[in-house]
């Protein structure tokens, strides 16, 4: 395989995976290549990035290599999260946000079973919203982070605590676990609506 390639190939993963990145060894499995081949095509990627003084970086936290955004930028990235404009949540992280209530602890991969794409930019825009959190690691390979709900989130749908969620068993479980999801997330998304009427939108 060509170096070149070798490093796209990656920045592919580590994109895919985000924050819960790869170790070395996953990497070279997933590629196929020696292990000390594949360290030096990301040091290489790594110099890359800080040379072209692009908007990420490749770090190791924890043995596993990430992609993540500069320090210097997390004033924009704040303001991003927190601008008016970007206040109301969409129906993909609506959706996510219903899988998680109702399924926590719950990994990204899981989610995204039951959502059918990725959801790794609504999973981030939950997290920035506080609403969803890291609340442990799954006992599987790689260690995936589990994530639950913040006491933000019983704020924002008014609630006192996650047993005044709509009763789940109330569906039918032979329509399946998409289903099921979609019946949960338009009543959170009811909620919303509720909130938003009387101006206390998140």
């Amino acid at each position: 395989m060509e170096f070149q390639k070798l490093k796209s190939i990656i920045e592919a993963l580590l994109f895919m995976v985000g924050e819960e990145g790869l170790t070395l060894k996953q990497l070279a499995e997933i590629t196929e290549m020696r292990q000390e081949v594949v360290e030096d095509a990301i040091h290489d990627f790594k110099g890359e990035l800080e040379r072209d003084k692009r908007g990420i970086q490749l770090v190791k936290i924890a043995g596993s290599y990430q992609l993540a955004t500069l320090p210097e930028h997390a004033p924009y990235l704040e303001r991003m999260a927190y601008s008016p404009s970007r206040s109301s949540l969409s129906q993909a992280a609506l959706e996510t946000l219903a899988i998680v209530a109702y399924r926590q602890p719950i990994t990204r991969v899981d989610i995204e079973e039951v959502r059918g794409v990725k959801s790794e930019r609504a999973i981030h825009t939950l997290v920035n919203k506080d609403l969803i959190q890291e609340v442990g690691r799954a006992e599987a390979i790689g260690r995936p982070i589990l994530y639950g709900t913040t006491k933000a989130f019983l704020d924002y749908f008014g609630l006192a605590d996650l047993s005044e969620l709509p009763e789940a068993n109330q569906f039918d479980a032979s329509e399946g676990l998409e289903e099921d999801t979609n019946l949960l997330f338009e009543k959170l998304n009811n909620r919303q609506l509720t909130i938003d009427d009387v101006g206390g939108g998140a």
